[in-house]
């Protein structure tokens, strides 16, 4: 079985303050785990099997979409994240920001205001349109941009046990902690030319 539940690439203290060891070991160790364990039971057996994560939330539906896309949204959540993050962005995605939101800012105002207007369990992104342009999405429950024509940049985590253990229903003070979060080389890194 080529599916597995990755790796931290970090300690799971290495976001504290703004993130518990005890809030990332519940995401990571029990969520995101359990859903690479219905992912494996699922592909068991099947095309898939083999298949990358990637390939099954695009080819999937039903529980194991539901489970495959939490699988990767979470994964990539972990990349968009380090110790010591936050600032401005630099280089080409600086530029982006600064010709479709004006400055970080704007972009930080916008993406947050967008994040607290989902009632209910989803994902915030800041995304790169096949014509270059960014934008904000917000996706329900286990929905990704993965699975359109646009490219995630970043991916932040609006489901309760994100930030429940840490800012209980808090979601605005959760979303300011993301943000001195945020990596933003990995997030250039996820530009398209």
């Amino acid at each position: 079985m080529s599916m597995e539940l990755t790796d931290l690439p970090y300690p799971a203290s290495a976001l504290q303050p703004h993130l518990s060891e005890r809030a990332v070991a519940l995401q990571h160790d029990q969520h995101q785990r359990a859903c690479v364990e219905i992912v494996q039971a699922r592909t068991a057996g099947t095309e898939w099997e083999d298949a990358a994560l990637e390939r099954i939330v695009h080819e999937s539906q039903g529980t194991l979409f539901e489970a495959a896309a939490q699988a990767w949204n979470q994964q990539f959540q972990w990349q968009c994240l380090r110790t010591r993050g936050g600032g401005e962005p630099q280089g080409r995605l600086a530029e982006r920001v600064k010709r479709h939101f004006g400055d970080t800012a704007r972009l930080r105002q916008a993406f947050n205001e967008a994040a607290l207007g989902l009632f209910g369990a989803g994902w915030a992104w800041l995304v790169q349109h096949p014509d270059g342009s960014l934008a904000i999405q917000v996706t329900r429950n286990a929905g990704t941009p993965l699975t359109g024509l646009s490219t995630p940049l970043l991916g932040c985590n609006l489901w309760e046990h994100a930030y429940y253990l840490d800012y209980q229903n808090d979601r605005a003070r959760y979303l300011d902690a993301w943000w001195q979060m945020v990596d933003w080389e990995f997030a250039a890194a996820q530009l398209a030319l």
